[in-house]
């Protein structure tokens, strides 16, 4: 096998293939030569907050967030009357993408990464609703035990598809490897380099499975053709870096 650097999958290959855009030698928030030729971008910086607003408004949330070392985290307060920062959402509207993201979690935390965001819904829809790629301690947050056969665990397609069973989680503090794959219907989740879910948007299947979540009532969930990309503040302390994304070339 050739080294790291030479591994770079075709976009959209929707393979095993390991991308550039996980290769540990690259100093964190940057991109090496060989991923800006194979289309990589920074989705963020690693120093300010530009490309990202609130889910509720124009502008990056006065607290509850912080950028530091790298590192954009969720910073819920402490005792103190700041509120939280809520949910962040890219400015940018996405459809067919790779995306990969490296997130630290704390014991007991919960978090996700949401796909096909509206932040302007209809009149009392949750502007915050859309797949998500759980980001969740299995060990000791009670979610992990709702939902049905696991489908809330670390990976999975948040209350709808379980992640695979023989999943790779690195340990609370240590750096996990996110990367999702969206064409058209399909989207692939994987963690740590090993698929965890792949499903088709839109679906017969897809429309059956949210018919049995909690988002059946919710019309067309999930179908967006594009949509915006989000990072859940769910009240827990958890971190983000290396938020890297492609997209395909104009024709």
């Amino acid at each position: 096998m050739p080294p790291l650097p030479c591994r770079i999958a075709c976009l959209f290959a929707l393979s095993a293939a390991v991308t550039c855009a996980d290769d540990s030698t690259v100093a964190p928030n940057t991109l090496s030569a060989p991923e800006q030729a194979a289309g990589w971008r920074l989705l963020w910086d690693g120093k300010t907050d530009s490309g990202w607003r609130s889910v509720g408004g124009e502008a990056f949330p006065k607290s509850g967030w912080t950028i530091q070392d790298g590192e954009l985290s969720v910073a819920p307060a402490k005792g103190g009357p700041a509120p939280a920062g809520g949910d962040i959402v890219t400015r940018e509207k996405f459809s067919d993408f790779e995306l990969v993201v490296d997130f630290k979690i704390t014991a007991g935390a919960n978090s996700g990464i949401k796909l096909f965001i509206d932040p302007s819904p209809a009149k009392g829809a949750d502007p915050s609703l859309g797949p998500e790629f759980q980001i969740l301690d299995d060990a000791k947050h009670p979610d992990a035990k709702l939902g049905r056969n696991g489908n809330r665990t670390l990976g999975s397609l948040y209350d709808l598809i379980p992640a695979a069973a023989d999943k790779t989680v690195n340990p609370i503090g240590e750096w996990n490897h996110a990367r999702i794959l969206s064409q058209g219907p399909h989207v692939e989740f994987w963690l740590n380099g090993r698929k965890t879910v792949e499903f088709e948007r839109a679906s017969p299947a897809w429309r059956e499975t949210v018919a049995t979540s909690k988002f059946k009532g919710v019309a067309a969930f999930g179908e967006l053709t594009q949509g915006h990309i989000l990072l859940q503040d769910h009240g827990n302390p958890v971190s983000f870096r290396n938020l890297k994304i492609r997209v395909p070339a104009a024709p």
